[in-house]
Formats: C-alpha cells, sequence, structure tokens
C-alpha cells in the first residue's frame, strides 16, 4: 500500500432522469478523522451512509464532502416553511433586544429549511433508485479522492526519502568527525583536567578527580546518540515502504530523532561537530512538516 497524503479533491457527477447531482470532495491535515458533510435539502438519508463510506476509507484528515442537485423538471415550485420561520424570527426578536442587528429576510429565507422544494409527491422508488445512484456516484468520489491522496503522498515518499538519506550523511559526517578520533579526545580530555587542577589544585581530592574524568569522557562520547540515531532512521525508512496510516508513527520517530540531535549538540565540544548537529536539527524540522500532510 503506498503512502497516503491526507490532502486531495475529486469531483463526480451523476443523473438519473430529471434529476443530476454532483459530488464534491476537498482533503486537508487532520489530526484525526474530520468529516463535514453538506447535503441539500431532502437529502438527510445519505448523511449516515456517506459518513461510513468515508470512514471506511480513511484514517486521518478534515474532509469535506458536499453533494448539489438540479432538476430539468420545470414545474418544481418551492414553499416556506413557516413553522420554522417564525421560530427563526422569534429568536431574531430576542437577540435584537440585546442590541444584536436583525438579519435580512433574504438572509433568513437562505437558511437550510426554510424553503422547501414542493410539487408532486414523489414515489417512494423513485427516490431509493435515486439515492442508490447518489450513493454510488459517491463512491466513485471518494475513490478519486483515495487516489489523489495517494498519488500526493508518492511524491511527499520521495521528499522524505530525500531527507532520510541528508540525515544519514550527516551522521556518518559525524561519527567521521576529527573530534572523535581517540587521540583528539585524550587531548581534550588531558587539557580539561589540567584547566580543573588550575582552578583548584588542592581543592580536588584523587577520588573527586576521578569522577571528573568520568563525567568528561561520558560527555565527550556521542557513539550511542549516533547508533540510536541510526536506529531511528532505519526505522522510518521502513515506514515509508510499508505504506499504511504511518503519519503518527513518523511523528514519534521525528521526534525521537530530534530528541538525539539535541544531545548530540548539547555534548559536542568542537565546533565542526556542532555545526552537523544544527544541520541535522534543520532538516529534521523539514522531515517532521512533510510529515504533518501523511496519513
Amino acid at each position: 500500500m503506498a503512502l497516503s497524503s491526507m490532502t486531495g479533491f475529486a469531483r463526480t457527477q451523476g443523473a438519473l432522469g430529471p434529476q443530476t447531482w454532483v459530488w464534491e470532495a476537498r482533503s486537508v491535515n487532520g489530526k484525526g478523522l474530520d468529516i463535514r458533510l453538506r447535503l441539500p435539502p431532502g437529502g438527510d438519508a445519505l448523511d449516515q451512509p456517506a459518513r461510513r463510506a468515508v470512514a471506511e476509507r480513511f484514517k486521518r484528515g478534515s474532509i469535506s464532502l458536499g453533494l448539489t442537485m438540479t432538476s430539468d423538471d420545470q414545474e418544481q415550485a418551492y414553499r416556506v416553511n413557516e413553522p420554522l420561520l417564525k421560530k427563526l424570527l422569534a429568536v431574531t426578536r430576542e437577540l435584537a433586544m440585546d442590541g444584536v442587528d436583525r438579519p435580512r429576510m433574504d438572509g433568513l429565507l437562505g437558511l437550510r429549511g426554510v424553503l422547501e422544494p414542493v410539487g408532486q409527491a414523489e414515489e417512494e422508488g423513485v427516490r431509493e433508485a435515486r439515492e442508490a445512484a447518489q450513493l454510488r456516484s459517491l463512491e466513485a468520489t471518494l475513490d478519486a479522492l483515495a487516489l489523489a491522496r495517494s498519488e500526493e503522498g508518492g511524491r511527499l515518499a520521495g521528499v522524505l526519502a530525500g531527507h532520510l538519506e541528508v540525515l544519514e550523511d550527516l551522521r556518518a559526517q559525524a561519527a567521521n568527525a576529527e573530534a572523535l578520533r581517540p587521540d583528539m579526545v585524550r587531548a581534550r580530555l588531558r587539557r580539561q583536567m589540567a584547566d580543573l587542577l588550575e582552578a583548584a589544585p588542592d581543592a580536588l581530592p584523587e577520588e573527586r578527580l576521578a569522577q571528573e574524568l568520568a563525567l568528561l569522557a561520558v560527555k565527550a562520547d556521542i557513539r550511542e546518540e549516533l547508533d540510536r540515531l541510526g536506529a531511528h532512521l532505519e526505522g522510518a525508512r521502513e515506514l515509508l515502504t510499508r505504506g499504511e496510516a504511518m503519519g503518527r508513527r513518523l511523528e514519534f520517530l521525528s521526534q525521537e530523532l530530534n530528541r538525539e540531535a539535541n544531545t548530540l549538540c548539547s555534548k559536542s565540544s568542537d565546533v565542526a561537530l556542532t555545526r552537523i548537529g544544527l544541520d541535522m536539527k534543520a532538516v529534521i524540522d523539514q522531515f517532521r512538516e512533510q510529515i504533518l500532510n501523511i496519513e
């Protein structure tokens, strides 16, 4: 299964008799699955089936789904839902008492359910046939949306793989840095111990000196950080090849990568090694920004 993005767009048209309709689906980033559905008056029966169809296909993303309908029936007319309009007018009067401007009548008439289509009564079989055809159109719309998200995910997978290659190269540079050569480490430890002794020649007992030397040696050793960086990079590459809904796992790995890069910078006492750590952090930030688009 290819890696999937959370951004995409799809549009399909359908028709049955005098009725024509258009489904439009837009998807953007989201922490979870957020479905926003807009149906025309009389389309409430499609609400739950449409939401189930979306949830079956997608795990994450803010998805806006809308259905618009038109009719070639020239005898179509509309009537005002007077009970609903009276309730709305009562609400506006109460709000006006609190200083809120009353809405215009054309605004009230534009609210869903205030104007209702009227005409010849629609037979139940005709309505069910139209709804079934609209759900088939919806399936095609969601298939197209899934394809669009998959294509965008393929592009992002290439970008993310490029970031991982850069991070692997930086890790190799850090592992081969001159500051990590044994002779350089020993020389640096000697200088640091000499500084300690010069600062307090009689105040540090032998045990304290041994402790300070051990602490300096641990601080100078970044091999564990480099090993963990390598393991996290390998895990990220594996997730990219597996595809599926891996956005949250990649987000977790990016946090771990950033933690190791921070530790490397804090331990480093060499300018070149610090620069490598800062370059890592910059690439990890770019990696994390792209992951926000992954399902």
